[in-house]
């Protein structure tokens, strides 16, 4: 993915964020995972994972180290497009994805605005 795009501001390893679309963006493909006021998670591949496949027994019987599927659920997201994985959860059975990254748009919009902040290589720097 090219560097240095107007507007684009990097978030995590593998996700960006377009201030001007308003756009949750992989920064190694440019797959639009959905709008940036909502849960990037939305726009995934999820691959719910077994604990035992990643944690095997480490000795046999009931209680051998091993993350209980009844206590536990590994989710792996991914990008639909080039196939990163973008991000782990850990989550009891039945809890929601959560929502890690919740940025103010509004308010990140006006600093820039008035100066406050500047996007340099798609970080935010404050202008002194």
């Amino acid at each position: 993915m090219s560097q240095n795009q107007p507007g684009r501001i990097r978030i995590t390893e593998y996700i960006d964020l377009d201030l001007e679309q308003e756009q949750w963006l992989c920064n190694r493909c440019g797959h639009t995972f959905g709008p940036a006021r909502d849960n990037y998670k939305k726009g995934c591949l999820l691959y719910d994972r077994d604990p035992r496949e990643i944690h095997p027994p480490l000795v046999t019987g009931q209680y051998n180290f091993s993350p209980d599927p009844l206590w536990v659920r590994i989710v792996e997201f991914y990008c639909p497009s080039c196939g990163t994985q973008i991000e782990t959860e850990y989550l009891p059975p039945g809890h929601p994805i959560t929502w890690d990254v919740d940025i103010d748009i509004d308010r990140l919009k006006e600093r820039i605005g008035k100066g406050e902040l500047r996007i340099t290589d798609q970080r935010l720097e404050v202008v002194e």
